[in-house]
């Protein structure tokens, strides 16, 4: 009996129109373009409508994915969704983005692993397939950082954007295999990055909401030295497991959490030339677990691949989380 192979026949992704550029944040916090570019690497970033959210911008990326793979949505069979901006605690976004996108026959759940939630998609999606329990899986990172960011604080809010990436993992058809994948976590580290209130340890009262709890706080200088150290760790755990070299990797897709992180991990592959680091961190900042996505989205837009070309993807988050993957163009 022939092994299923886990592909990715179907990506879309969905910015925001409104932009957010450093022009405007010199306006609203006391900082300035070159400060910004300096130590982020960011320009602009996409934000939210206020009447538009997690799911969506959810729904509006599944559409282009499930479009982009031939398929309808009667065709899926499970939703899976990374976000740590659902729109609600419960019922879940994943059958939010169900009910909008028409999905009758799919199942779904949520995934909450921060920026590293594509990456832990597709290794659920790709057990998914590959076991026979499902044809044809939904993976949708969506995120409304926007609504979570205080705009007071400049050490965080140059930093994030809102958008949304989806792609289809099937048995059948052709597209990106999906090879291996390596995750990882630690939660001795889970304080680095944090919005300390809003679950069961500080439900919502006025004294979280005057203390500025319900916004992302994050000790970025340790940040920075855990997420390079573990992406590059993943990133060879995964090369070795694939059985290939750092040569034989055509793009590298890092999170584009700060373009000075992406430049570290760049330095770290000394056989892959600047040019094949794919970034999008300086249009959109980051975006968290659909970070990835957008950009992997982005570039079989921008540049298709040959038969035979590989992708490696890693990224970073709280929780801490990690993760690297290879794709295989068929």
């Amino acid at each position: 009996m022939k092994k299923v192979k886990a592909k990715i026949i179907g990506t879309g992704s969905y910015l925001p129109e409104k932009v957010l550029s450093n022009q405007d944040l010199e306006r609203m916090v006391e900082t300035s373009d070159e400060w910004i570019v300096s130590r982020t690497g960011m320009k602009e970033r996409r934000i939210a409508r206020d009447d538009e959210y997690t799911s969506d911008m959810g729904a509006s990326a599944a559409r282009l994915a499930i479009s982009d793979a031939g398929l309808e949505a009667e065709d899926i069979d499970f939703i899976l969704v990374a976000t740590l901006t659902p729109d609600y605690l419960f019922p879940s976004t994943a059958c939010l983005i169900q009910n909008a996108i028409g999905a009758k026959r799919a199942s779904g759940a949520d995934i909450q692993a921060a920026c590293t939630g594509y990456l832990y998609l597709l290794m659920m999606a790709k057990s998914f397939v590959e076991s026979g329990v499902y044809k044809n899986v939904l993976v949708v990172a969506a995120e409304k950082l926007s609504s979570i960011t205080n705009y007071k604080d400049r050490s965080t809010c140059v930093l994030f954007g809102d958008g949304a990436a989806a792609c289809v993992v099937s048995s059948e058809g052709k597209g990106l295999s999906v090879e291996s994948i390596q995750l990882g976590s630690d939660g001795e580290q889970s304080n680095l990055i944090i919005m300390p209130a809003g679950g069961c340890r500080l439900p919502a009262s006025q004294e979280t909401v005057a203390e500025g709890q319900h916004y992302i706080k994050m000790a970025g200088n340790e940040v920075f030295k855990h997420a390079v150290r573990r992406m590059e760790t993943a990133c060879k755990e995964c090369l070795n497991a694939a059985g290939i070299t750092e040569q034989e990797v055509s793009w590298l897709i890092p999170h584009q959490a700060n373009m000075r992180i992406i430049d570290a991990i760049a330095k770290r592959f000394e056989h892959l030339p600047p040019e094949r680091i794919f970034k999008t961190v300086q249009k959109y900042g980051n975006t968290s677990a659909s970070s990835v996505g957008i950009a992997l989205d982005e570039l079989l837009k921008t540049a298709p691949l040959k038969q035979g070309e590989q992708i490696l993807l890693t990224a970073f988050g709280a929780g801490l989380t990690w993760g690297a993957g290879i794709l295989r163009a068929e």
